[in-house]
C-alpha cells in the first residue's frame, strides 16, 4: 500500500480549493481495499471514499485518510431480448459509462450524460437530470462494509432511493464502500423527452424522432452551456437540492410570486426550482472574494481563483439564509461538506 502524507486535495475535487489531506491512497482491486482498510497505519482513523471529487467541499483539510476508487472496467452480466445488464466498476468515469451505452443503443441513461463523478458515486446521490433518476435503471449495487470488510449486494428496493437521497447517505452511511453498480438498460430504447429544456433543445436541432444519440448530444449541448467546465473553474454543478414543500404553502407562494417556478412532486407537494429562488434574492453572478454564483446558472457556486472552502460554504450559508426570509423556504445543500 503506497500511502502518501499531508497529501493536496485541490487537484482531485473539482471546487479546487486548497485543502490537505493527513493520508491519501488509492485502490484498484477489492484485495486491496481489504488491505487498505486493516492497515495498522490507518486503524482507527478517520476515512473518506473519493471517486471524482465532484460532489464535495472540503471546509479545512481533512486529519484522516482519503481513499481514492481507481477500479475501472465494465462488463455485461446478461441479457435477454429486451434488457441488457450491464456492470460497470466504481471507479469509471459516469460519463464513459453513459457514452459506452449510448454508443450501442443501450437506453435509459442517455438523460444523465456529462454528469461529473464515477459510477460509484451515483447510487449515494441518486443522481438524476432532464427527467431520468439513476433509481430508473439501477439493478443492483455491490459493497463492502468497512467493519466486517464483508461483500454484500443491495437491490434497488434495498437502496431506498429518494430525491438525491439513499440508503448510503442516510442510515447505512459511511458503512458501505460501493465496489459496483449492475443496471438493467434497454436494448429497444424509447427516449424521455419529456423535460421541457430537453424537448426545447432537440426542437431547435430540427430533431423531431430523436435516437438516445441526440438525447445524449442535446443534453450536453444543455449542460455545457449552462454549466461550467470545473477544469477552467472551479464549481461542484448544483449546489443545492430543489425544495419540496406542501401544495397548501405553494398556493400561497403562487399568490404572492406569480412567475414561481416549480415541478410536480410527490402526491401532495410541489418541488420548487432552487435556481430561480436564489436568482430572485439577487445573487446569480455575485461574487464576494473569490467565491461566487455563477453568472448563467444560480444554482452554481464557483471558485474564481483561491477562494477557500470555508469562504464557499459561508456564501452557501448566506444564499440560505436570503431565501428563507424572502419566500420561507429553506435550501438544503446537494454537496456533501467536510
Amino acid at each position: 500500500m503506497k500511502l502518501l502524507q499531508n497529501y493536496p486535495l485541490q487537484d482531485i475535487t473539482t471546487f479546487h480549493a486548497q485543502v490537505f489531506a493527513k493520508y491519501y491512497t488509492v485502490f484498484s482491486s477489492v484485495d486491496f481495499l481489504r488491505k487498505t482498510l486493516t492497515s495498522p497505519e490507518l486503524k482507527g482513523m478517520p476515512f473518506i471514499i473519493l471517486g471524482g471529487g465532484s460532489n464535495v467541499l472540503f471546509t479545512g483539510d481533512f486529519n484522516g485518510v482519503i481513499i481514492r476508487n481507481a477500479m475501472e472496467g465494465m462488463e455485461v452480466k446478461s441479457q435477454d431480448e429486451n434488457n441488457i445488464y450491464i456492470k460497470a466498476n466504481g471507479g469509471e468515469k459516469w460519463h464513459d459509462f453513459v457514452l459506452y451505452c449510448v454508443n450501442r443503443n443501450y437506453g435509459g441513461i442517455e438523460n444523465l450524460s456529462l454528469i461529473p463523478g464515477t459510477v460509484g458515486a451515483g447510487p449515494i446521490q441518486n443522481i438524476g437530470a432532464y427527467g431520468v433518476e439513476l433509481k430508473d435503471v439501477l439493478f443492483e449495487v455491490e459493497t463492502m462494509n468497512v467493519h466486517t470488510l464483508e461483500i454484500r449486494n443491495f437491490s434497488n428496493a434495498e437502496c431506498k432511493f429518494g430525491y438525491r437521497e439513499s440508503i448510503f447517505k442516510k442510515e447505512e452511511k459511511g458503512n458501505y464502500i460501493i465496489l459496483s453498480v449492475t443496471f438493467k438498460l434497454n436494448k429497444n430504447p424509447k427516449p424521455n423527452v419529456s423535460y421541457g429544456s430537453l424537448s426545447k433543445e432537440l426542437e431547435a436541432m430540427g430533431i423531431s424522432n430523436p435516437s438516445i444519440k441526440d438525447v445524449s448530444n442535446a443534453v450536453i449541448k444543455i449542460r455545457s452551456s449552462k454549466l461550467p467546465d470545473p477544469d477552467k473553474l472551479g464549481n461542484a454543478g448544483s449546489f443545492f437540492k430543489n425544495p419540496t414543500i406542501p401544495n397548501a404553502d405553494f398556493e400561497k407562494l403562487k399568490s404572492e410570486h406569480p412567475n414561481i417556478v416549480s415541478f410536480p412532486a410527490t402526491e401532495g407537494y410541489t418541488k420548487l426550482a432552487a435556481g430561480w429562488l436564489i436568482e430572485q434574492c439577487g445573487w446569480k453572478g455575485k461574487r464576494i472574494g473569490d467565491a461566487g454564483v455563477h453568472k448563467d446558472q444560480a444554482l452554481v457556486l464557483v471558485n474564481y481563483a483561491n477562494a477557500t472552502g470555508k469562504e464557499i460554504y459561508e456564501l452557501s450559508t448566506k444564499i440560505i439564509e436570503s431565501v428563507k426570509e424572502k419566500f420561507g423556504v429553506e435550501l438544503e445543500r446537494e454537496v456533501n461538506i467536510f
